[in-house]
């Protein structure tokens, strides 16, 4: 844990400054980047006249070229520090730009908002942003679930799971964490064009995202206004969901406030017909985004102040 002081200062830089948009304007941000190599490669090597056990290793070959060349620059970086207390610092501030946290939080509140308001169209506006389903089906119960949902699985994918392998390896766990989780948002879908090529994304998002999941569930667990409730639902309905570990935070978020996440939705005009998470409760509403939030906020301080700790002990 000889980063966990590094990943607390990325999450103290996110909260402050977030990713202001002019830099975006001006030169991007590190996601969009590999994002760009993801696509050129994809462009390149997933053939649709190719046999699928050809762009399966392909696919697997293209996933592991990105993450070495991601491991390797954070390598370099990291070695061109200083020692001691500075290179802590500014392993750190490259960091920041790896870290999602002040980002879910305002995507999140942008949906809380109108919806709070009654403005359902400008929350399935906003929705649409953070979510894939088809905004236009969605009344307040559909808006606050999607909002919810994403904020729980996200707080697992975009602060928590970096900040775990930064703290462990600094820049190289940190940036080859984001080359894992953007080839799977980008190449990991059950699509006619990702079946087989983005099978090894998959699945090494999979294992990277093991330990991160878990966790993100059980610091939900801990600061759940019923944390009983959200232990018993974590633990109970967490394997139901469609993902390995998508449902451990987000069972735990359900548990928390009480109300029942996933179950159908509609994506591209057809019904997926997911399993309930916490089933019996009720569906929630725009108020359970705030306290959603509040359980997020917390999370993350909480989560913050675990990283310091570890960097004195």
């Amino acid at each position: 844990m000889g980063f966990a002081g590094a990943m607390a200062v990325a999450m103290v830089v996110d909260a402050l400054l977030g990713w202001p948009l002019w830099l975006f304007a001006r030169i991007g941000h590190p996601v969009t980047w590999l994002g760009g190599l993801i696509s050129a490669i994809d462009t390149s090597w997933n053939r649709p006249s190719d046999p699928p056990a050809f762009r399966r290793a392909a696919g697997l070959a293209g996933a592991l070229v990105v993450i070495a060349l991601a491991v390797a620059l954070g390598w370099v970086l990291q070695s061109l520090l200083p020692l001691g207390l500075i290179q802590l610092v500014l392993v750190g501030v490259l960091a920041w730009p790896l870290i999602a946290l002040r980002s879910l939080h305002d995507h999140v509140v942008a949906v809380a908002n109108p919806t709070r308001a009654g403005d359902i169209a400008a929350a399935r506006e906003a929705v649409s942003r953070i979510v894939g389903r088809d905004p236009a089906a969605l009344d307040e119960a559909g808006i606050a679930r999607a909002a919810i949902e994403s904020l729980a699985e996200n707080a697992s994918d975009g602060i928590v799971a970096p900040v775990f392998w930064g703290a462990l390896f600094g820049l190289p766990g940190i940036l080859g964490y984001k080359a894992i989780n953007t080839l799977d948002s980008m190449i990991g879908h059950r699509s006619e064009r990702h079946e087989a090529f983005g099978w090894a994304a998959a699945r090494i998002d999979d294992v990277a995202n093991f330990i991160p999941a878990r966790l993100t569930g059980l610091l939900f667990v801990l600061l759940a206004p019923r944390r009983s409730e959200a232990l018993s639902c974590m633990t109970r309905d967490a394997r139901r969901h469609r993902s390995p570990n998508a449902g451990w935070p987000e069972a735990a978020m359900a548990g928390a406030l009480s109300v029942r996440l996933s179950g159908p939705r509609i994506y591209h005009g057809s019904i997926t017909n997911e399993p309930w998470l916490n089933e019996a409760a009720r569906d929630p509403l725009a108020a359970d985004i705030d306290r959603g939030l509040t359980v997020y906020r917390r999370t993350m301080l909480l989560l913050a102040g675990i990283l310091a700790i570890l960097a004195f002990a």
